[in-house]
């Protein structure tokens, strides 16, 4: 009786955990002409932590099964980064959507900054609010659909890049601070920095 207990016991306690985690990872079959890099992008999540996540090198083979981790952001915070994206960016090549992305990723990752994508672009300093766009509004216009491909990109992108924590327009610009710090690159009309 005591065997017949346990085994019903560990079985509901094997459900309930199981079944608690059963949406929380999907599965990828990979197809012929699959790189890593695509599935990131794909499902976007960062291409490190699918890497760690299936103890990955670069090698892929067609039928393989790849777990695809919780990237950990929601859909309304993808939209808010990419309307941020298209208001911060518009005109702009797409290089520079992405890096403007992951500037705000790069700041959620970063310990002198908030950890949500949401706080970090409504953060005030200051007085003053970290993205020109969430102080004149423009951050409530739609976004299009290169914002949407850039915030992807940059989500698989994630903690590969050169540690960019902000951008600026060189000819609007008045912050000696800003200027001061070290520039990482030069994309289309923006500074990006660390």
């Amino acid at each position: 009786m005591k065997q017949a207990k346990a085994w019903v016991t560990a079985m509901l306690c094997g459900i309930f955990f199981f079944a608690g985690h059963a949406d929380a990872a999907m599965i990828h079959t990979v197809k012929r002409g699959d790189t890593l890099w695509k599935i990131a992008k794909q499902y976007g999540v960062p291409l490190k932590q699918l890497q760690q996540t299936n103890r990955k090198g670069d090698w892929l083979y067609p039928g393989e099964k790849l777990v695809i981790p919780d990237a950990g952001i929601t859909a309304a915070e993808k939209d808010l980064l990419a309307r941020l994206v298209h208001a911060e960016a518009k005109g702009e090549p797409y290089a520079g959507k992405v890096a403007v992305a992951t500037v705000v990723l790069n700041r959620v990752d970063h310990p002198d900054f908030p950890d949500t994508i949401r706080a970090v672009i409504y953060e005030r300093s200051g007085g003053h609010y970290a993205f020109t766009p969430v102080a004149n509004g423009s951050i409530n216009e739609p976004a299009d659909r290169e914002s949407y491909r850039a915030v992807e990109e940059a989500l698989a992108f994630r903690g590969l890049g050169n540690g960019s924590l902000y951008f600026y327009n060189p000819k609007t610009a008045k912050s000696k601070w800003l200027r001061s710090r070290p520039v990482t690159v030069v994309i289309g009309n923006h500074v990006f920095a660390k």
